[in-house]
């Protein structure tokens, strides 16, 4: 992991997650310095990771969720070319494969749904190789502390997050950091 990503997480504890504009415009209030884009298309995903560049902040497009790219590694080529972003978010471990390729930080999303996702894990990350992991629900500290101390890659947590007791539970179970696109999160 590159040091200017490294040091952004080390001063993040909680990562702003935007879903739409008016996400994108209190986000760059925030003291996160990096952003999780949880939204857009083809045609204004350029704009909305300048926005967030421009702010001083590192873009992480969630590309699983933007409209209009497929789920190919194509799609990796075009983020790349098209815009600014610093790195992506997904699911797809070949499209963290080819970011990786291209110099960009990655997280692997992973939802830990039953106990087979669970086992899955190692399995996952040991093949896709990221930066970082990101484990969705986050409001399981139990078994999120047990990824925690399985995974040599720094583990992020989010969905669900709504209060300062949440973020203190997740923190002390060993997450690097905590995604939340409640914005009342953002400003604690």
């Amino acid at each position: 992991m590159k040091k200017e990503f490294k040091e952004a997480l080390e001063d993040s504890p909680i990562i702003a997650a935007i879903k739409d504009d008016n996400g994108l415009q209190r986000c760059i209030n925030s003291d996160s310095r990096i952003i999780f884009i949880l939204y857009g298309d083809i045609v204004n995903i350029a704009d909305i990771v300048h926005t967030v560049k421009e702010s001083g902040k590192l873009a992480m497009v969630h590309l699983d969720l933007i409209t209009g790219l497929s789920s190919k590694e194509i799609a990796v080529d075009f983020l790349k070319k098209y815009t600014e972003a610093d790195g992506i978010i997904t699911t797809k471990p070949t499209l963290i494969k080819r970011a990786k390729e291209l110099g960009l930080y990655t997280i692997l999303r992973l939802f830990i749904i039953d106990s087979m996702a669970y086992e899955n894990i190692e399995r996952q990350v040991g093949s896709a190789k990221p930066d970082l992991i990101e484990v969705l629900p986050a409001l399981m500290p139990k078994i999120v502390s047990k990824i925690c101390k399985i995974s040599s890659t720094p583990v992020i947590a989010g969905g669900l997050v709504s209060d300062k007791e949440d973020i203190m539970a997740l923190l002390q179970a060993g997450v690097t950091s905590v995604s939340s696109t409640n914005e009342a999160v953002w400003f604690l």
